[in-house]
């Protein structure tokens, strides 16, 4: 997923043109998107036939490709090694969420996830070793795609894309964003190319294992699993975003994720404790 393979002599121009590339990608998404509105796709998926031949093709590209590349990984890597590298791209996961949630007004948050990036980063060897969360300090959960949720800026599209999963052109944006102004890449860039590729060949293995985990709990669900996967999506980040509708999907009053409070709940149960 988060690949850098600029050159030495080129790193700028390229990640510049790969960049227009994923907003010519995303644009052209949108405008398709919102010239679909026939056929048996719904209101956030007008994409919805497209996006089903991405499932067909994500199936045995994670079956074949990404399920033996993963057992591999959790075969030769103890679960401390998968530890620290969840903490380092974690830490860096903090560091985006610190921004998202400060240009949101989100202060406590923001306070919350630069704390753990300074402890995490300054005593934990870099961010291999998550001592804020040891400390109780949470983390915001935020990002650049609930940033532009924030400012405004509509989901649709709903996309499926082989191997990353769900998402929809606003996250797809924001995610274009992080992978592209990585401090991985920032910091090694053409200087040290093979440590920076093999940063991120590790964090794409890892992230691949937490999808191919996330498959595997789904199981038999006995349903159409498209469809499960794009409601459970476009619910869960119309719950982070603090929405109470998502496009035409609207949210269940009961509808918890166990993950993280939504901001108006969060403030609302705080004028609840107050005397």
């Amino acid at each position: 997923m988060k690949r850098a393979i600029f050159e030495r002599t080129s790193v700028f121009r390229k990640r510049f043109a790969s960049a227009a590339l994923f907003a010519m990608l995303f644009a052209t998404l949108f405008s398709l998107g919102g010239c679909a509105t026939t056929g048996t796709a719904s209101g956030d998926d007008p994409l919805e036939p497209l996006n089903r031949a991405m499932y067909e093709i994500h199936q045995p590209l994670e079956n074949y490709v990404a399920r033996p590349i993963v057992d591999v990984y959790v075969t030769l890597v103890p679960e401390i090694g998968r530890d620290i590298v969840s903490n380092f791209f974690g830490n860096i996961e903090d560091l985006f969420s610190g921004i998202s949630g400060l240009l949101q007004g989100k202060f406590d948050k923001a306070g919350h996830d630069f704390g753990r990036v300074i402890i995490n980063t300054g005593f934990g060897l870099g961010g291999l070793i998550d001592f804020a969360s040891d400390a109780g300090i949470p983390r915001g959960g935020e990002d650049l795609g609930l940033l532009l949720a924030h400012w405004g800026v509509g989901p649709r599209p709903y996309l499926f894309i082989p191997l990353l999963g769900p998402t929809t052109v606003r996250d797809g944006a924001g995610m274009a964003v992080h992978v592209y102004a990585s401090p991985v890449d920032l910091a090694l860039g053409s200087k040290n190319v093979a440590l920076r590729n093999t940063l991120w060949g590790v964090g794409t293995v890892n992230l691949m294992a937490t999808g191919v985990h996330a498959s595997d709990l789904l199981g038999d669900i006995g349903l159409d699993r498209y469809t499960f996967i794009r409601g459970a999506y476009l619910q869960r980040r119309a719950y982070l975003s603090g929405d109470t509708k998502f496009g035409r999907i609207e949210l269940d009053e009961d509808y918890d994720d166990g993950y993280s409070t939504p901001p108006s709940e969060t403030s609302q149960d705080t004028k609840d404790a107050t005397p």
